[in-house]
């Protein structure tokens, strides 16, 4: 199944990618609406989360440990995390140990990992415009893992990115 939602997440961006003279990937700036950006943060509250803060673009970010080294990942940098995602109800969709090329993966990722180093370690939640938007993720056998609208909550330690 992570196979599947990293695919996902490879093949939605990729063939949304706007082509530079680099690596191929460059910033979508997406800015989530008013309402998602409303929507996570009353999830937060909610939830007690007094400590995440919001990004320009509208997800909300908590950085549980910085990282050691200089600089961050890039579009093109292939990184090398673990990370679980889940949905606002609790509910866990994926969970693993992987590496890809971070210009591949969904607008939050995009913009929430490079505010880390290697090793790492910060909690993302994501308005659906930053993820997957109006569309039903599904896996194999049909099964939508991920519905459409969802804000996703992802905790990540970055092992390194080269």
């Amino acid at each position: 199944m992570r196979n599947l939602v990293w695919g996902l997440l490879c093949f939605v961006l990729f063939n949304a990618c706007k082509k530079d003279s680099g690596c191929g990937y460059s910033d979508q700036k997406l800015v989530a609406p008013v309402t998602e950006q409303q929507a996570v943060k009353d999830y937060l509250t909610s939830n007690n989360v007094s400590t995440a803060l919001k990004d320009s673009s509208g997800f909300y970010y908590e950085i549980v440990k910085s990282g050691d080294g200089n600089g961050s990942p890039g579009l093109c940098s292939q990184v090398e995390l673990a990370y679980t995602g889940q949905l606002t109800n609790g509910h866990v969709f994926d969970q693993a140990t992987t590496a890809f090329t971070l210009g591949s993966s969904i607008e939050g990722l995009r913009k929430g990992l490079p505010l880390i180093k290697k090793g790492g370690h910060i909690k993302l939640y994501i308005p659906p415009t930053l993820a997957y938007g109006s569309t039903d993720i599904k896996d194999n056998s049909g099964t939508v893992i991920i519905p459409a609208n969802s804000i996703l909550i992802f905790d990540i330690t970055m092992s390194s990115f080269y």
